[in-house]
């Protein structure tokens, strides 16, 4: 159970761990919150990050595409957010 879930994509296995690698230290040095656990950086197609009230899935764009979680909750409400400056 969570609050929340970040889906995202980059376009290669090593962009994929750059983005995650990124959004961990980021919310270290903003929030200072750590995942809970982290599941597939060795591999890098699909790295899915725990911080227990939220969780975040970073995909290289055909496995997003594949397993299409968003379809899951498609009558979940989304949230926009603000552009990255």
């Amino acid at each position: 159970m969570t609050d929340h879930f970040v889906i995202c994509h980059g376009s290669s296995d090593r962009q994929v761990v750059a983005i995650a690698n990124a959004i961990e230290e980021e919310l270290i040095r903003v929030c200072r919150r750590k995942p809970k656990h982290v599941e597939g950086r060795t591999l890098g197609e699909w790295i899915l990050m725990d911080y227990i009230d939220f969780v975040v899935h970073v995909f290289v764009g055909d496995k997003r595409e594949f397993y299409r979680l968003e379809r899951l909750w498609d009558d979940a409400p989304r949230l926009q957010l603000p552009a990255s400056t």
